[in-house]
């Protein structure tokens, strides 16, 4: 039972929607509900990442690693994304250890 539907009552409303929609349309809607039910998950989860981006305050990743490398007092240019991560990782734990 579908929402306290038994199957006669089922059978009754799919009965009608081919009334009243005919058999050319029920399809057409169908798809339709589809695409609609992929947009809002789209939406869903472009929201998400507007979440994410806000709390970067707008900034991508490799500008989050330069201000990170800038911080702990590291010139960025001319590195790599991994030797960048790795120098930035290893003074970061240095100034952690120090401060304890």
């Amino acid at each position: 039972m579908i929402g306290g539907l038994g199957p006669l009552e089922l059978t009754i409303l799919i009965g009608l929607f081919f009334i009243l929609f005919g058999a050319e349309r029920l399809p057409k809607m169908a798809n339709a509900l589809g695409r609609s039910k992929g947009e809002f998950q789209k939406g869903l989860n472009d929201t998400s990442r507007t979440i994410i981006d806000l709390e970067a305050d707008g900034r991508t990743p490799s500008q989050q690693l330069a201000q990170r490398a800038r911080d702990v007092g590291l010139d960025p240019s001319g590195m790599g994304v991994e030797e960048l991560e790795k120098k930035i990782s290893a003074l970061e734990s240095m100034d952690s250890s120090s401060e304890e």
